[in-house]
């Protein structure tokens, strides 16, 4: 499973060559350009990890650290061209889990930022994986690896268990054909596969008589698991 990177900086090009290196690396990338969107995002969408710029207009990123470690412990790298030790300090007591002065190698960001992950989901300090996921009236258990609407438990294949599990997983997030091939199938995507829509037909039959009632096509892009 892909893991969700916001970047939050006002610099559209710190944006943009960020995105560059995660995107090569496999990380899915979302981004803000000021602290308010940033805590937008971070309310409705799933994220795994924060690069968070100190001096951001609206709300700074000092602010948006303090609000986000209310209720989320996921790690945070701050971006910052303030590398005075007291406002690393600053930082770090506010719970950021790591500090890289501007301007900095982009090799270097990789390598701490994947540091950083590969410590908190890999090695114990948190399980990425929910035990119960939910979205409208499904519930996912992904301990028994059942699926109940309801009360009611659903006889799904191991694809197309693979597959909800996925879009549970991201509700409201579009997954093109590619990206759904890969995760659910655990192969390259190589050529145009029918065999995504056939599975993803069958599914949303096993779910509602109504084909898009959870989840969506969206032409030209992929699929969407809806959240209301």
């Amino acid at each position: 499973m892909a893991y969700t990177i916001l970047v939050a900086d006002d610099e559209t090009e710190i944006r943009e060559l960020l995105r560059l290196y995660l995107e090569k690396d496999g990380y899915q990338v979302l981004e803000a350009e000021d602290g308010g969107k940033a805590l937008a995002l971070l309310e409705k969408e799933e994220i795994d990890m924060v690069l968070l710029d100190i001096m951001m207009p609206e709300t700074d990123g000092y602010r948006v650290l303090k609000k986000l470690r209310e209720n989320s412990n996921i790690p945070v790298m701050i971006l910052s061209a303030k590398d005075q030790d007291s406002d690393k300090i600053l930082g770090l007591d506010l719970g950021a889990d790591d500090y890289l002065a501007k301007p900095f190698n982009p090799m270097e960001a990789m390598a701490r930022i994947n540091s950083n992950i590969r410590r908190f989901y890999s090695l114990g300090a948190k399980s990425r994986e929910l035990k119960q996921l939910r979205v409208k009236d499904l519930r996912l258990d992904t301990e028994a690896c059942v699926v109940y609407q309801g009360e009611q438990p659903i006889n799904l294949t191991s694809v197309e268990y693979k597959l909800l599990r996925l879009f549970m997983e991201h509700p409201g997030r579009v997954f093109t054909k590619q990206q759904v091939y890969e995760n659910v199938w655990g192969e390259e995507y190589a050529i145009a596969d029918n065999n995504i829509m056939v599975c993803i037909s069958r599914l949303r039959a096993k779910l509602s008589e109504d084909s898009s009632a959870y989840i969506k096509t969206i032409r030209g892009l992929g699929y969407r698991m809806e959240k209301e």
